[in-house]
């Protein structure tokens, strides 16, 4: 059955233009004119114009869809070219949206191209997808697919997910009032910050994205049109390496506080706090919190020839990349092995890509009496930007 308002569908004809574009899709007997139709008339939200949302967006368009919504309030940085198709080398440092609806537009004028040039938040999630029939969750942080997954359940619109990292991705659709899961039902809770690395820190293979992308446009379609087996229920697991798909059966959670029998959560919630737990907001409350050290205080101690340790926690090819100067290279894996040849005196400083993994090695070795460690801010990806643009970025 089609998700598609009967009523918005009895307003939709087709051009001739539209039956000579979409002539292939039209010769599938399960699509037909009927389903070009629901096509044309139906509202889809890219919750980012990424890795994930670029070959998405692009495949929707390519197929008719009446209105794509795109959500994203990033600019286009030289290391997303890699994998965001959406983009060009000359789109460098513009507005995501605003270059993904040229290049849309390009590629179909007859889509409607609906920008919304913003972070998703609690205050404004409700009403962004109350205008669209289904979400494309593309997002790379856990409070926005929390978010996402918990407005989709309040409004009862189909939520595609997909994720990727280094060469695995993974895909499903939740949709509790269609008979599946929703997310919460999967991850009822968060990872504990720092142990979910984002593919800025694990990398990611560039073809990946576009696969699971794909996966999930064609869910899309196969909702509008109201055609095929959907992954309700199911969650797609990818594994680039090895060439396999694996797939997990997924239930719905009777427990769960949003799509469960007895709900607790009926509104948006503060998700950021969600997401950092309980034990994180009294570890940066308490005294002994992890201090930083910004790049800048750093640069400062180098040139006042200030004596300091600086301690490099990120793996071996990411220091062949790029390294600041003075820095010694101990995997975070490795610390703990390393933790008598550190000093107790001076400063100590803890760095890695962008302040993740040298949070988590600065809180290990505090909690090993290292009073003196101090986790660089923003990493060296910080002092590509602020000190050194001579140092690679990645």
């Amino acid at each position: 059955m089609s998700i598609i308002d009967p009523e918005r569908l009895a307003e939709i004809a087709l051009s001739a233009g539209d039956l000579s574009r979409y002539s292939r899709q039209l010769l599938l007997p399960e699509v037909s004119a009927d389903g070009q139709r629901r096509i044309k008339a139906a509202r889809v939200l890219c919750i980012g114009a990424g890795g994930l949302g670029s070959p998405a967006a692009l495949y929707l368009a390519a197929a008719g869809i009446g209105t794509l919504g795109l959500v994203d309030a990033d600019r286009v940085d030289a290391s997303n070219l890699q994998r965001q198709i959406l983009y060009g080398t000359d789109d460098v440092g513009k507005s995501k949206v605003e270059k993904a609806r040229t290049r849309l537009e390009q590629l179909n004028p007859d889509v409607e191209i609906v920008l919304h040039e913003a972070r998703l938040t609690s205050a404004n999630a409700t009403e962004i997808i109350a205008n669209y029939d289904l979400v494309i969750d593309g997002s790379d942080n856990f409070p926005t697919r929390y978010l996402s997954n918990d407005v989709c359940v309040f409004a009862r619109k189909p939520n595609i997910y997909g994720s990727v990292f280094r060469f695995e991705g993974q895909a499903s659709v939740f949709a509790p009032h269609l008979g599946g899961p929703c997310y919460r039902c999967l991850f009822p809770e968060p990872p504990p910050p720092g142990a979910a690395p984002s593919c800025a820190e694990a990398g990611v293979l560039g073809v990946l994205p576009g696969i699971i992308g794909l996966i999930q446009a064609t869910e899309a379609l196969k909702l509008i049109v109201g055609v095929g087996e959907g992954l309700a229920g199911r969650l797609l697991h990818f594994d680039a390496l090895k060439m396999k798909f694996r797939e997990f059966s997924l239930r719905r959670d009777p427990q769960c506080p949003v799509c469960g029998d007895t709900p607790t959560i009926f509104e948006p919630i503060d998700y950021e706090q969600f997401c950092a737990g309980p034990a994180e907001a009294e570890w940066f409350a308490a005294p002994e919190g992890v201090p930083t050290i910004s790049v800048k205080e750093l640069k400062a101690k180098m040139d006042s020839g200030e004596e300091f340790t600086l301690i490099d926690v990120r793996e071996p090819f990411e220091y062949d990349i790029a390294r600041i100067p003075a820095a010694r290279l101990i995997p975070l894996g490795e610390l703990e092995t390393h933790i008598e040849e550190l000093p107790r005196t001076g400063t100590l400083v803890l760095q890695c890509h962008s302040g993740g993994r040298s949070e988590h090695a600065a809180r290990l070795l505090r909690e090993a009496g290292f009073d003196n460690a101090l986790n660089l801010e923003g990493g060296i990806d910080a002092w590509s930007v602020q000190i050194d643009p001579a140092v690679p970025r990645y």
